[in-house]
């Protein structure tokens, strides 16, 4: 209990510090003044690197499952994920580096979380398999899309995000019921095959709309 505990307080301190990162530059988003413009323009991509930072104090936690830890970590990274994400949005300032980095940071966060979850038989290994085959598919079909057609444009559709949004939610009770905080109930079957059907919805989708945009740029060459 002791463990747990410092655990706890050590994570506390972590995510309050970030937390106040994040609310510090929400609160300067608020009221800009003219000479922020240049660093307005940067704070959703320094939140998107304060979340890559946590990945692996988050990894490293949950393979020595202190659960309660990681749990508060990675809360604190869904916290980022939705500031960083409103800031670009709400003074138009993405970029092309944010396209990349932010879904890319998403994407790290949640396979080494699931990984792990699945490693100390939180999770079924199905579910992993689903959700590491689906993200590599993505990463190989942009790389090839890249390499033999043309530049990719990062768009995450409306059903990833929702897909995303859903595991984070997932695996963010799953962690609570690792520290014991909630118990493995109702939920975590509804859930798991919730978010099971959005991670297979969300890769077809993927593989129509890029398979479709490379049959197009592929004729779009070809003369005649």
């Amino acid at each position: 209990m002791a463990g747990a505990r410092n655990d706890l307080r050590c994570a506390a301190a972590t995510s309050t510090a970030a937390a106040a990162a994040v609310a510090l530059a929400l609160a300067a988003a608020a009221k800009p003044a003219p000479m922020s413009a240049a660093i307005l323009k940067h704070l959703p991509n320094a939140l998107t690197l304060l979340r890559a930072v946590l990945i692996p104090v988050i990894a490293l936690l949950l393979w020595q499952q202190r659960y309660g830890a990681a749990l508060v970590l990675f809360a604190l990274c869904a916290l980022s994920d939705l500031a960083d994400g409103w800031l670009a949005r709400r003074f138009d300032v993405r970029t092309r580096f944010g396209a990349i980095a932010d879904p890319l940071a998403d994407k790290l966060a949640m396979l080494a979380a699931t990984v792990l979850l699945t490693w100390h038989g939180w999770l079924p290994w199905w579910f992993a398999a689903l959700v590491v085959g689906r993200d590599v598919m993505i990463v190989a079909g942009a790389a090839a899309y890249h390499l033999c057609i043309g530049r990719v444009e990062v768009a995450p559709t409306r059903l990833s995000k929702f897909n995303t949004g859903l595991e984070f939610t997932f695996l963010t009770g799953v962690m609570a019921a690792g520290a014991g905080l909630i118990d493995k109930g109702l939920w975590w079957t509804v859930l798991l095959y919730l978010t099971t059907t959005t991670i297979l919805a969300s890769g077809t989708q993927y593989a129509l709309l890029w398979g479709g945009k490379a049959v197009r740029a592929l004729r779009a060459r070809t003369p005649g």
